[in-house]
C-alpha cells in the first residue's frame, strides 16, 4: 500500500490561502460607471473604484497601476494598489499593504514614497511598477510633529533626491497658553511646524533637526508639488480660522466666512508665508497684521513675507495640487495648475471641486476658473482630495469623504 504524501498538498494549500489573502478586495473596481460631473467639453469622467473613504493622495506608476493613501486604516492597511491586467481600461486586480494612515504619496523613478502622520517610508519598485517589499519600507524620516490636527505630512519630490515634507501647525494662530490673549513673539512653533523641511530621499531615520527648513510661516500645507517646468516647489496653503469667535470687536460672523483667503505660493529655500504673524485679504489684497499680534482686520504688516500668487476664497481648503505635463487634454492645460478642493465657500455657495489655473513662463495667468463640479450626487458629498496624472495623460482623484477615485480623461 502507497504512503499518502501530504507535503504537496499542503504546498497548493498554503499557495491558495497566500493568493486569497494577497487578492483581498479593499475597494470595488472593475466599473466604469458615469461620475456625472460638469465638466468642459469633450471630457468625461467615470468612477473606476469605490468604497475607499479616506482616499487622500494617490500616484500612478508608468505602467498605469495607482496607489492611493488611505487616513484610515480598512481592513488593516493604509495603502491600496489597484491594476488593469488585461488592457480593458478597467482595474481587475488590487492588494493593500502599510499598516499607517496617512495623506502622502509620491512616486520617483524607481521608489514609491508614502507618509503617516509622523514618519515618512519608501518602498522600491520592480520593473513592473510594483512594491518590492511590501512589509519592509525604508523610514526615511520619522519623529515628526503629530498633534492630531492639521498633521498631515504631504509630500513631493524632486529631481536632486530633496524630498519636501509639509509639518502643519496643530494650533491656529500660536497662542500656545489657551488663556492669553496676545501670542508669542516669536512663535516658538515654527522650528518644528508650521512650514515645509527639505530632506534626502536615500537616507535614513532623519529627523527634523536633520533638515533644511525650506518654507517657514505657512499654517498648513495639503496641496504640494514640484513642477518640473520651473524647477521649483509650490504650495497651497490653509488659511486661519476663529476671526469672529476669538476677536468678534474686530470681525463679524460674515467676515469670518469670507476670510483669510486661502493661498498658491512659489517656495523657495527660506520663503517666508508670515503665518502667524500676518494673513492674506483677498478683499483688500493685503497682508493684514493677525488679532494676536495687534492687528485689528485693518492694519497690514509682514514686509518680508511673500505675496501670495493666487488668493482663493476662505475656506475651501485646497487639498490637492498637479502640474499637468501630459498630452492629453488640449493645449491650454498644459503646465498649468489643477486643483482638489475639500472643502465649501460661503462666497462662491458652493465647494468640493476641481479648479484650474493657466500658467504661461512659469507664472499664473489669467484668473482660475472651475474645471471639475457637481461632486455631490444623491445628496452625498464626495470631497476631492488628490490628484494624478496617468501614463496616456488622463487624470485621477480621488474622494476621502465617501472613498470614490475617479478617472478624468479627454475624447
Amino acid at each position: 500500500m502507497k504512503q499518502f504524501c501530504l507535503k504537496p498538498l499542503l504546498i497548493i494549500l498554503s499557495l491558495c490561502l497566500s493568493q486569497c489573502l494577497f487578492s483581498q478586495n479593499y475597494a470595488t473596481i472593475n466599473i466604469q460607471a458615469d461620475a456625472k460631473l460638469q465638466l468642459p467639453a469633450g471630457f468625461t469622467a467615470t468612477v473606476v473604484a469605490e468604497g475607499l473613504p479616506g482616499a487622500r493622495h494617490i500616484a500612478v506608476t508608468k505602467q498605469g497601476g495607482v496607489y492611493i493613501k488611505l487616513s484610515q486604516l480598512k481592513n488593516g492597511k493604509g495603502i491600496i494598489y489597484l491594476k488593469d491586467t488585461n488592457g480593458d481600461g478597467s482595474f481587475d486586480m488590487q492588494t493593500a499593504f502599510g499598516d499607517y494612515p496617512g495623506t502622502g504619496i509620491y512616486i520617483k523613478d524607481d521608489y514609491l514614497y508614502a507618509s503617516s502622520n509622523d514618519d515618512v517610508f519608501r518602498y522600491q519598485l520592480d520593473r513592473n511598477g510594483e512594491v518590492m517589499h511590501p512589509d519592509a519600507p525604508e523610514r526615511i524620516i520619522t519623529g515628526l510633529v503629530n498633534h492630531n490636527r492639521d498633521n498631515s505630512k504631504s509630500i513631493t519630490v524632486d529631481n536632486k533626491n530633496n524630498i519636501y515634507v509639509n509639518v502643519g501647525s496643530y494650533l491656529n494662530a500660536c497662542i500656545v497658553d489657551p488663556n492669553a490673549k496676545m501670542a508669542t513673539t516669536p512663535c516658538p512653533l515654527l522650528d518644528s511646524a508650521g512650514g515645509i523641511w527639505q530632506f534626502k530621499t536615500n537616507r535614513l531615520n532623519q529627523q527634523i533637526k536633520d533638515a533644511v527648513h525650506y518654507g517657514i510661516g505657512f499654517k498648513n500645507v495639503v496641496g504640494l508639488d514640484w513642477n518640473s517646468k520651473t524647477n521649483s516647489l509650490f504650495m497651497l496653503q490653509h488659511g486661519r480660522d476663529q476671526l469672529h469667535d476669538l476677536y468678534p470687536q474686530y470681525y463679524s460672523e460674515e467676515q469670518a466666512k469670507m476670510l483669510p483667503a486661502e493661498t498658491m505660493y512659489e517656495v523657495h529655500k527660506g520663503t517666508d508665508g508670515g503665518w502667524p504673524y500676518v494673513y492674506y485679504d483677498h478683499f483688500q489684497h493685503k497682508k493684514i497684521l493677525s488679532p494676536e499680534y495687534g492687528g485689528d482686520g485693518k492694519k497690514t504688516g509682514g514686509e518680508n513675507a511673500a505675496d501670495p500668487l493666487v488668493a482663493f476664497p476662505a475656506h475651501l481648503a485646497p487639498n490637492g495640487l498637479l502640474f499637468y505635463t501630459g498630452n492629453n487634454f488640449p493645449a491650454k492645460y498644459k503646465n498649468g495648475a489643477f486643483i482638489a478642493f475639500h472643502g465649501k465657500s460661503p462666497e462662491l455657495q458652493k465647494g468640493y471641486f476641481l479648479g484650474f489655473i493657466a500658467f504661461k513662463n512659469g507664472k499664473p495667468s489669467g484668473e482660475w476658473e472651475t474645471f471639475a463640479s457637481n461632486f455631490t450626487t444623491d445628496n452625498i458629498a464626495h470631497k476631492p482630495c488628490g490628484l494624478a496624472l496617468a501614463p496616456d495623460g488622463s487624470l485621477y482623484v480621488t474622494d476621502d469623504a465617501n472613498g470614490n477615485i475617479y478617472h478624468i480623461q479627454f475624447k
